[in-house]
């Protein structure tokens, strides 16, 4: 080989080796980079380690941004929280002064089911507004049934509304039954709950129901006095919160739908079986959430139960 050649390769190759041992270590702090990036995120996504839930979802509703979550996708019956599904098809039907009269038939669906009620009176008018509140704030199958007999019109006619509403919404994992969710066969996914908290609370008049910790209407002609207390006691347990719905079967076990807002930030999330009665343990998870990820300190009391509606009752 010449001279001049032996000099080229003696420089060059080992320039080449540098080079190759550098790609090499960039490439290892890349990769080491990444992994920290995804475990941090992992970490991130795991939240606060005493959430009492067998799943749940919390995100950043400014964002989209996925903040917590478990199980996301699976299919698990939700109790009352379908009762937002009944909510929403009536406030986009529009026609909420719309005379509503209570027949005997809503009256003994509550009792002959054992179901949480709003205490209903047969042959008392009220407004599609005022059943909302009925349905919402007690849980009221009673009123839930009421008004899906009346925007139906009739039960089967409702409850295909429900879920060609979920179909418009991509709730791809949901299917409803009935509007209530007494039965199992209502099942969804967290995911799917959080679009549906979502489009509920976009409407106004279904931000200012379930807002309440209360409401009364007072005794008129053709109406009894009726005094409904919400039973999302988070409205009360955790300042800031907005809504939205509790739920509680045997099957489903205690369910909660929330919203909170605090210094701009808004986030919604669900959390579902976290216990197998009635206890109050959803209030008590969705706080642990809702400082975690808003780094607050707010005192979070035992649970307990949220209050009775008018008989005692499934549904929550």
């Amino acid at each position: 080989m010449p001279a001049s050649r032996r000099l080229v390769a003696a420089v060059v190759s080992p320039l080449v080796a540098a080079l190759a041992v550098a790609g090499a270590a960039a490439s290892a702090l890349a990769a080491q980079a990444q992994t920290s990036t995804q475990a941090k995120a992992r970490a991130t996504h795991a939240g606060p380690a005493d959430v009492i839930a067998a799943a749940g979802e919390l995100v950043n509703d400014g964002t989209g941004k996925d903040l917590w979550g478990r199980d996301q996708a699976g299919q698990r019956p939700i109790a009352s929280l379908t009762k937002v599904m009944t909510a929403l098809v009536v406030i986009r039907a529009g026609d909420l002064r719309r005379r509503i009269t209570i027949t005997w038939a809503d009256v003994d669906y509550a009792i002959d089911n054992n179901a949480s009620n709003a205490g209903l009176h047969a042959g008392d008018i009220l407004s599609a507004r005022d059943l909302l509140y009925g349905m919402m704030l007690p849980s009221g199958a009673d009123a839930a049934m009421a008004l899906a007999t009346s925007y139906g019109p009739g039960i089967g006619k409702f409850v295909a509304k429900m879920n060609a509403l979920a179909r418009k919404l991509r709730m791809t994992s949901t299917r409803f039954t009935n509007f209530d969710g007494l039965q199992s066969t209502d099942v969804s996914t967290p995911t799917n709950l959080v679009k549906l908290g979502e489009a509920a609370m976009a409407e106004p008049a279904f931000r200012e129901v379930v807002e309440h910790r209360w409401f009364e209407l007072k005794a008129w002609p053709h109406r009894h006095h009726y005094f409904w207390r919400n039973t999302n006691e988070l409205l009360e347990r955790y300042p800031g919160t907005i809504g939205i719905k509790t739920g509680w079967t045997p099957d489903a076990g205690e369910c909660l739908l929330f919203e909170t807002t605090y210094r701009k930030k808004t986030v919604i999330g669900v959390v579902m079986d976290t216990a197998p009665t009635n206890s109050g343990e959803s209030f008590v998870s969705a706080a642990r959430l809702l400082n975690w990820a808003l780094g607050r300190h707010v005192p979070i009391p035992p649970p307990v139960p949220p209050p009775a509606s008018p008989r005692l009752s499934i549904g929550g």
